[in-house]
């Protein structure tokens, strides 16, 4: 009778693990759900351990508990705590492909690829079907370096069925590091799929794709024939022009051409035809993402100025709206309509009374702008652009097409996880400043995604204060502002101060009243993070050749003198120093141009930062980082910039690219 008791007990406890167990993964599942919001998460996340605290007080040695407990250690950023759950597990029950799995995802998490990797082949052993294993094995090559490798997995785990985020943003951070040298349909389906999915940084892969176009239009071949209704049918291409800038100048040259091709069609045939239309779009679109970088012939110029004409004259008669839609359609691909003797005109009509395939166009080349310069107003600084002439007044750039997607998380988490440091010190409200944010994406990218933080984004440039403050109020981001330069000054001046310095774009050389080393020593708290990066972009020979000749001819940055310096590099490609700069985003823009000619960072305010932040008695370097995103053991590269900032020119920092994060002590 005892027996039958003892095992009647068992079979109940038994019985209530495995319920708790149950309950148990279905709060872990909603404690990664990218569907809840980040509180939601934490007490999900909570509510699992309590669960199987329950459930282990009930059977210490469950393998399964035991396991599900290390996920819990690990996303909360105690990896050693972690580990040992995970061999816990293993001990009790060693045939486990999931336990082997999370180890090699608390390798991956401690920055070891090679041994995450070896943990995972071991999960793959034991279930070939694991499709955790098989991304961890493609993160881990990834993570090595192994580009191709990882690239192909990615491609496997799509194939079969597995569109997680994490495998599309796996796959396309691969693409950015491969070389084509061929055409291939695979690879051009491959971009194309990365293109159609949201939130993705498509920038990353421009090179890819513009690589992939290059060789499927055979663009080094000079007798090579393009056929218009051809690319007008090209998916591929269509969805780089609306979302890409492609840095390749024979790429830019196959656009230019298509643009030709079609407004000659339209001079000889008085229409605009419907097989057209979409890369008509496409084109108008792209040119004003890089701020009307194409080139275009007289008779081009002297056809479009027609045209203009005419729709101000259909304007006048009071014609339909649909008459006029194909010439728009021309002027967009040559100017902004913002900028057109018409323009009044069309604000008659709001963006959704156009047809739908119409409005990504007509906002990019007149909405759009109308906004940004109605923000403008509200700064001293756009007296500056008043003396301008309308197509010489800046734009926005870097234009991104959206944010990368990214799970709600707090800054809290990541300086514990991350940099490994207290946060007790914090607010509630952590307050980030970010010095240079050019067009905002990672300022924004911080105010969806941390939790707990409110953000101060500084721009020298007032089109990118523009267009950032714009995007942040149509995705209804409260806990940011952008400012100029001035506002922040006075920001700090007033005695605000911050917990999180991010340095972006350094000032340029004009900006001779601003030391950001005096700024952030104002504006960070005690117990603060600075963090920068030590290379410059805009600093290479060419860019020193091209400042040079606008010295020798006395030039200003106007549309046509933008235009006429990168025809110099175009014409002078296989120069020393020219190649390096255009395979920079920056080349492919007017006002990337621009930033790098007419207004450079000063390379002194870092200097200055870093003889700044080289005092070991107010600051301590807690992390770096290569250009790899591999962490370095922090003590040779503290004794390189302190070496730097005693004037060794031998282990200068400048243009290596770290990222580094110092901590103010006091």
């Amino acid at each position: 009778m005892q027996a039958q008791y003892e095992l009647q007990s068992t079979r109940e406890a038994q019985a209530e693990v495995a319920r708790l167990l149950l309950e148990a993964n279905l709060a872990y599942g909603e404690s990664n759900s990218a569907e809840l919001s980040y509180v939601q998460r934490l007490k999900a996340r909570q509510e699992c351990r309590g669960l199987l605290k329950a459930a282990l007080s009930l059977e210490p040695a469950h393998a399964g508990g035991l396991g599900l407990l290390g996920r819990i250690e690990l996303d909360d950023g105690r990896p050693d705590q972690a580990r040992d759950l995970f061999l816990a597990s293993l001990e009790a029950e060693p045939e486990q492909a999931q336990q082997y799995s999370n180890l090699g995802y608390w390798a991956l998490k401690t920055e070891r690829p090679a041994l995450a990797e070896q943990y995972f082949l071991q999960a793959l052993e034991l279930d070939r079907g694991s499709a955790t294993a098989f991304s961890g094995v493609a993160h881990a090559k990834r993570l090595q370096g192994q580009f191709d490798v990882a690239y192909l997995h990615y491609r496997k785990l799509l194939e079969m069925g597995m569109a997680w985020d994490s495998v599309y943003a796996g796959m396309l951070h691969c693409a950015a590091h491969l070389n084509v040298d061929r055409s291939d349909p695979s690879l051009a389906q491959d971009a194309i799929n990365l293109l159609r999915r949201d939130g993705l940084p498509h920038q990353d892969i421009a090179r890819f794709v513009a690589a992939i176009i290059h060789q499927q239009y055979d663009l080094d071949n000079a007798n090579a024939e393009v056929l218009l209704d051809a690319a007008a049918s090209d998916e591929l291409l269509l969805l780089a022009l609306q979302k890409l800038v492609m840095p390749d100048p024979a790429v830019e040259e196959l656009v230019t051409m298509l643009r030709r091709s079609i407004i000659s069609e339209v001079a000889q045939t008085v229409a605009l035809r419907d097989e057209l239309q979409s890369l008509c779009i496409g084109i108008a679109i792209y040119n004003n993402r890089t701020g009307y970088a194409l080139t275009s012939q007289d008779d081009e110029e002297r056809l479009v100025s027609t045209i203009n004409e005419s729709i101000s004259a259909q304007f006048a008669v009071r014609e339909e709206q649909d008459a006029m839609i194909g010439s728009l359609m021309i002027s967009a691909m040559y100017g902004a309509l913002f900028h057109q003797s018409f323009a009044a005109n069309l604000g008659q009509w709001g963006i959704r009374d156009w047809p739908l395939a119409l409005q990504p166009m007509l906002a990019s080349a007149y909405y759009d702008l109308a906004d940004d310069e109605a923000i403008k107003q509200n700064f001293a600084e756009k007296a500056d652009e008043l003396c301008l002439a309308k197509s010489d007044v800046p734009q926005a750039w870097p234009s991104w097409p959206q944010l990368a997607h990214q799970t709600e998380t707090s800054l809290r988490d990541i300086i514990t996880q991350d940099l490994r440091l207290d946060t007790s010190h914090l607010p509630d409200t952590v307050r980030i400043l970010v010095c240079g944010a050019q067009s905002g994406q990672r300022a924004m990218e911080l105010a969806r995604y941390l939790s707990d933080v409110e953000i101060v984004a500084v721009d020298e440039s007032l089109a990118n204060i523009a267009r950032a403050t714009r995007l942040a109020e149509r995705l209804g981001l409260d806990n940011i502002v952008f400012w100029p330069w001035s506002i922040a000054q006075r920001f700090v001046a007033d005695g605000h101060q911050v917990h999180w310095v991010e340095v972006g774009r350094l000032p340029s050389e004009s900006m001779t009243e601003l030391s950001l080393a005096a700024l952030i020593n104002d504006a960070a708290a005690s117990g603060a993070i600075v963090h920068l990066h030590t290379g410059v972009s805009d600093q290479t020979s060419a860019d020193k050749q091209i400042r040079q000749l606008i010295e020798q001819h006395q030039l200003t940055p106007t549309r046509p003198a933008l235009r006429q310096l990168r025809r110099v590099v175009l014409n002078h490609a296989n120069d020393e120093g020219m190649p390096e700069l255009l395979a920079d985003f920056d080349f492919y823009s007017l006002d990337g141009c621009r930033d790098r000619w007419f207004r450079p960072q000063d390379t002194r305010q870092l200097q200055e930062m870093l003889a700044l932040l080289s005092n070991e008695v107010d600051w301590k370097l807690v992390k770096a980082r290569d250009t790899d995103g591999h962490t370095l053991a922090t003590l040779p590269v503290q004794r390189q910039i302190q070496a730097e900032a005693l004037g060794s020119e031998v282990q200068s920092l400048m243009g290596q690219n770290l990222s580094v994060y110092f901590q103010r002590r006091r």
